[in-house]
């Protein structure tokens, strides 16, 4: 029987990560589960490359995180059966908030404040990870790593990017295979808008178009070679062409710093695609 594309991703991904734990010997590992389908799906692939019983999560929610991610980030623990835990961000990110106000002075909220609270979660997870001798799982995707949505020092860290080779629209798809026989990722998980949730209400469409719709221009842009004029043509709306581009070519910068992905596709970052951190034929 023909393999499905679901099935020869996730096979791939589980032989990756276990290849990589036996080979730099890690024998645990620790993911930061946020309640989303990314840090579920990373979840789920390293209680099937190594065991239930070497995989860590730690909940970190702050005062923008829903009851209902904490519920399903709860449910997902419950069908993996692994071992977990809750730390509250809040207290961390309101010393450093009061900390930086001399400094800060009159200025608004923008995405400094969204982005403290990525990197307090980053510095738990990293003390956790140096403590315990875990190995970090970075879980973010290809989509946010081409546009730059994602935030360093924070939701990048780890030792390594273990979905970072594929798009947040094929992700929806292996949620699906892996729940074939039954639900294991909450189905809450794989059906709610994705959000970073670092301000009320937010969701990534706030920032970003339709995953299908951006994930189209990136495979065209990353994988097919292909250039603005063309893909605008396909996609019929330029400007958001162009930005989608521009975000690709600006954040080469992030990526460069990025922990190391399993690579599953053609073109993955960092060794499948080199190009210079400074560009200057697009403005």
């Amino acid at each position: 029987m023909e393999r499905t594309f679901e099935e020869e991703i996730h096979d791939a991904l589980v032989y990756g990560l276990k290849e990589y734990c036996t080979k730099l010997n890690f024998k645990k590992v620790l993911v930061g589960l946020s309640g989303g389908l990314d840090s579920a799906i990373v979840a789920y692939l390293a209680v099937q490359a190594i065991g239930k019983e070497n995989v860590n999560v730690v909940m970190l929610p702050s005062k923008y995180s829903s009851e209902g991610s904490v519920k399903d980030s709860e449910k997902l623990i419950a069908n993996l059966g692994i071992l977990s835990n809750k730390i509250s961000i809040q207290p961390v990110v309101d010393k450093a908030l009061e900390t930086l106000q001399p400094l800060f002075g009159e200025k608004p909220e923008d995405i400094t404040e969204e982005n403290l609270q990525s990197r307090t979660r980053g510095l738990l997870l990293m003390a956790l990870s140096n403590k315990l001798k875990y190995l970090l799982l970075s879980t973010g995707n290809k989509s946010e790593m081409a546009v730059g949505y994602a935030t360093l020092y924070g939701d990048m860290c780890g030792g390594l990017a273990v979905i970072a080779d594929v798009y947040k629209s094929d992700l929806y798809r292996i949620a699906n295979f892996i729940n074939r026989n039954g639900e294991i990722i909450p189905e809450a998980i794989v059906t709610k808008a994705p959000s970073a949730e670092l301000r009320p209400d937010q969701t990534d469409q706030d920032s970003l178009p339709p995953y299908e719709l951006l994930d189209k221009i990136l495979r065209m842009y990353l994988e097919e070679n292909k250039e603005m004029e063309e893909i605008s043509q396909m996609i019929g709306d330029k400007e958001i062409v162009k930005n989608i581009l521009r975000l690709v070519d600006h954040n080469e910068f992030k990526r460069r710093q990025a922990a190391p992905a399993l690579r599953v596709s053609n073109k993955a970052f960092g060794y499948g695609r080199r190009f210079p951190i400074v560009q200057g034929w697009r403005k």
